[in-house]
């Protein structure tokens, strides 16, 4: 976890994201509830469908908190496994993604 220059705080996530990752990661982001939250996908090689699910949920709760979340330098592998799973990678970014 770190700060930017404006506040926002960074949740790295881990390069490997299934189901053993999803309770650790529904963990992290309750305890981050209510804060404007960047979180980095650039390390991430695997995404199963359970942290693509607590993500989803976050994204939701983040706007129902008035907050911001974006995932931010999204990995090649983790934009292919959105599209594999049917999500469109801009519902969780605004940014220029791999291609």
């Amino acid at each position: 976890m770190t700060n930017s220059a404006n506040g926002i705080q960074t949740l790295q996530l881990p390069p490997v994201m299934d189901l053993t990752a999803a309770a650790p990661l529904t963990e992290r982001l309750l305890s981050l509830r209510g804060i404007d939250l960047t979180v980095d996908a650039s390390e991430v090689a695997r995404l199963g469908g359970q942290c693509l699910q607590v993500l989803l949920s976050a994204l939701k709760t983040w706007e129902a908190d008035g907050a911001k979340l974006e995932i931010l330098r999204p990995s090649q592998d983790f934009v292919d496994a959105l599209r594999h799973l049917g999500i469109d990678p801009f519902t969780f970014t605004t940014r220029e993604l791999p291609q």
